[in-house]
């Protein structure tokens, strides 16, 4: 499967090398590093460590995930998320895949298990959030998670609008409304690097 990582990155210099460098090799053919208007070199280093560097200069979640979307190869068959500050563990990406690599998903939340890493009221608000997609649209979800991977083509259905913060809820809410095999699978969660 043709698997594109993206990150998307605003002043993250500390901590985008490694990042790359953790990404299991064999499972992504590229890594892109979205810089979202970084002023500290996060872009030099994370080209550094072998990333492709997009920049986007307009501020936003959405904006930087968009912007690496339209970057991605053709033939590109699966784009996975995962936020460059440190929070999230590139090592389980394997196991954000697996549902999508034997047919069982169309679309992998990576779970987080909240240990304290997360302001609490953040991590209610995507509890929160979640229930009310799940309960909406019949789908299983305790989290809006900003750690996933999706098929290019359902991403590509979902017409994504929002270029600001609300990306990861608009496409669990559009992916769950178009009745998307979404899969849940445990992951860590660290406080930001």
């Amino acid at each position: 499967m043709n698997v594109t990582l993206i990150i998307p990155a605003l002043d993250e210099a500390g901590v985008i090398g490694d990042l790359v460098r953790r990404v299991p090799v064999g499972h992504v053919r590229e890594v892109i590093v979205v810089d979202n208007g970084s002023v500290d070199g996060t872009g030099a280093v994370a080209a550094a460590a072998g990333a492709r560097v997009v920049r986007e200069d307009r501020r936003g979640y959405g904006a930087a995930c968009w912007a690496g979307v339209k970057a991605i190869a053709p033939g590109t068959e699966v784009v996975a998320f995962l936020d460059g500050d440190g929070s999230q563990s590139p090592e389980e990406l394997p196991a954000i895949l697996e549902p999508l690599t034997t047919g069982r998903a169309d679309f992998v939340l990576g779970a987080r298990r909240f240990n304290g890493a997360h302001p609490a009221h953040a991590a209610l608000g995507s509890w929160l959030v979640a229930r009310f997609i799940a309960w909406r649209h019949g789908a299983r979800l305790t989290d809006i998670a900003p750690f996933r991977a999706i098929r290019v083509e359902l991403l590509r259905r979902l017409d994504m609008q929002d270029r600001a913060f609300g990306w990861p809820v608009e496409m669990v809410a559009k992916a769950a409304a178009r009745r998307a095999r979404i899969v849940e699978v445990p992951v860590s969660h660290a406080p930001r690097q």
